[in-house]
């Protein structure tokens, strides 16, 4: 599970952490338990938010990292009916009823729970998960997408054109099914995989290092990040990658997709 406690008086304070006007990276190191965050209606619990609707950093959803000890978990997890969801397990293992029907998610185990969906967690052995929220947004003859359950294993994995395998994606949800405004998906570099350019796009991102380390290109920066480490990018950061190895680099990544850009709020 997660880190307790604080570093010794003697250590530096000085880490990897920034806040920008273009993007964050909130470290490992930073999430210990002294910035947990709890919510009502669920026992043995804890959580880091990661990421928040806030004025100058996240628009379009909110990330946590939950952990639950044993036996913990929550009756009526989502308040708000109109938030999706995204579950993705890294540690131990919980159990999922959605929709009457109870699933076991274990370590690469994946859940969308569609707005308004009726659902509940708990864990018997405990777990550590990602829980990424955002609300669905209508468009004109779309039906709204429905719940379902899978795993990292039965999820498709493409490498990306003309890097002979050096970098690829697990999809959970077709770029193609247009129900969906958002995806998280799961993305890997080999060592020595790149991204050989300087991504500048309309997508919103949240990344969460599952694995490994790697030099990111965040807006005019070159950033150390490595397994723990959150990163957030707002909508047009430039970005880029160089995955040093020895082994490969992993990352939970978010996006908003397949939308009008608004013109004025709430249009």
């Amino acid at each position: 599970m997660r880190p307790g406690g604080l570093p010794p008086q003697s250590a530096l304070m000085t880490g990897r952490a920034v806040f920008t006007e273009a993007y964050a990276v909130i470290p490992r190191t930073c999430q210990s338990d002294i910035v947990t965050s709890y919510l009502p209606g669920w026992q043995g619990m804890r959580m880091w938010v990661l990421a928040r609707p806030l004025s100058g950093f996240a628009e379009t959803f909110s990330q946590y990292l939950v952990e639950l000890a044993p036996g913990g978990g929550s009756p009526t997890p989502e308040e708000d009916r109109a938030a999706q969801s995204v579950i993705y397990v890294t540690e131990g293992a919980l159990d999922l009823t959605l929709d009457g029907a109870t699933h076991r998610l274990e370590a690469g185990g994946y859940a969308y729970v569609a707005a308004g969906a009726d659902w509940s967690l708990h864990s018997v052995e405990g777990a550590l998960f990602h829980w990424v929220r955002k609300r669905w947004t209508p468009a004109a003859g779309v039906t709204p997408p429905a719940s379902f359950v899978t795993t990292e294993a039965q999820a498709t994995t493409v490498a990306m054109p003309d890097t002979e395998g050096r970098w690829a994606t697990t999809r959970f949800v077709s770029p193609e099914d247009t129900a969906h405004d958002f995806h998280v998906n799961v993305v890997t570099f080999q060592p020595g995989g790149t991204i050989p350019f300087e991504e500048t796009h309309v997508m919103e991102h949240g990344l969460f290092v599952l694995e490994g380390k790697a030099v990111y290109k965040l807006n005019r920066d070159w950033v150390e990040v490595e397994a723990g480490d959150f990163m957030w990018l707002r909508a047009f950061c430039p970005q880029a990658c160089y995955a040093g190895g020895p082994g490969p680099f992993r990352y939970l990544l978010y996006k908003d997709v397949n939308r009008h850009a608004r013109l004025s709020a709430g249009i």
